[in-house]
């Protein structure tokens, strides 16, 4: 979200609709990065030192970011097509069809992605009412272009970024934003604690390799599997840094604001009662997404989000209280 942030803030004045839209985007993050620089993902940082890779961590995840990341597959829908696990079906909601449908993420996922588009869109048309008005608009070309050039440098002559000359690029563009911001934060994030809070559930390293059959361990590997898993754990320090960490991770704020509510700025900001019923219209849609949620988990056919020892799946249900709840999207990437 960084460079995204960066270039609002140097290209679009306050006054902007687009800035406007994003503000509650941005709220926090640039922070939390700056957090994550001096503790988490620094040189002899928590990462390095509890998980896996151990030195090796960041670099892997600079090579996968290399390799892999494109922002046209930042969206939902593309992300789900390029893993696999849907194909593009223009008879079915959303355009695709899941490869599984009992799939929690994608299928609740394609709920907010679809909820976002609809109001980005109602958004964009209401301020950009004229085909040419987006190609036209200087501010906002400047800042597609810092977002490009700048914010991306290494990938920039890339051929898959889109381009930004109609309304319906703009919308495509906002609405990959807005979810990277708030849904697919939500949930990669505000489930660590509940899944790997107890370590031997998820742990983040393994000390020792399982035995081979040729090695002098393997005999007490078979008569004791469940001692040699346990002596493989991370130690009692590393395991007590990350659950620290995971359990400030998986925290909401008091202050929080989530997805689909409207903060004192924005009431004032959103004077044109047009948008107010638009966003009205948003944060109505949320609340049926979270009922539907709420059925689905209850639903005893759905064999990935209920039923003796399944978890249901709370991590896109909109709304939260504070605290670790494993549930609620708020509208940045606050913490």
């Amino acid at each position: 979200m960084e460079p995204y942030i960066i270039a609002t803030y140097r290209q679009l004045s306050s006054m902007h609709p687009i800035y406007k839209l994003l503000h509650p985007h941005m709220r926090y993050t640039l922070e939390i990065n700056a957090l994550a620089r001096q503790s988490l993902i620094n040189g002899g940082g928590i990462i390095e030192a509890c998980f896996s890779p151990g030195r090796y961590a960041m670099e892997l995840s600079s090579a996968a970011y290399k390799s892999m990341w494109r922002f046209d597959m930042e969206a939902l829908p593309a992300d789900l097509i390029r893993r696999g696990m849907a194909v593009e079906d223009p008879s079915m909601p959303h355009g695709l069809k899941l490869v599984i449908e009992d799939y929690p993420y994608a299928a609740d996922g394609l709920l907010i992605w679809s909820a976002i588009k609809d109001w980005v869109e109602s958004y964009v048309a209401h301020f950009y009412p004229d085909p040419n008005s987006t190609a036209s608009d200087v501010e906002l070309q400047s800042w597609w272009d810092e977002i490009k050039n700048k914010g991306h440098q290494d990938k920039r002559n890339e051929p898959w970024w889109p381009g930004l000359a109609t309304k319906e690029d703009l919308c495509k563009i906002l609405t990959t934003i807005i979810w990277v911001a708030s849904g697919q934060h939500a949930a990669i994030n505000f489930g660590q604690y509940p899944f790997g809070g107890y370590v031997p559930n998820r742990p983040t390293m393994m000390r020792r390799l399982i035995p081979q059959e040729d090695e002098p361990e393997y005999q007490k590997f078979i008569l004791n599997p469940q001692a040699t898993f346990l002596s493989s754990l991370p130690t009692q320090l590393q395991a007590t840094k990350v659950m620290a960490v995971q359990d400030t991770l998986s925290t909401h704020s008091p202050d929080e604001e989530y997805l689909g509510e409207a903060s004192q700025l924005q009431r004032n900001w959103i004077n044109d009662q047009e948008v107010l019923e638009m966003f009205k219209k948003f944060s109505a849609r949320l609340e049926e997404i979270e009922m539907v949620i709420n059925e689905r988990n209850s639903d005893p056919q759905l064999k990935n989000r209920s039923g003796a020892g399944i978890p249901p799946y709370e991590l896109l249900l909109p709304s939260s209280g504070p605290g670790v709840t494993g549930r609620g999207i708020p509208n940045s990437i606050s913490i």
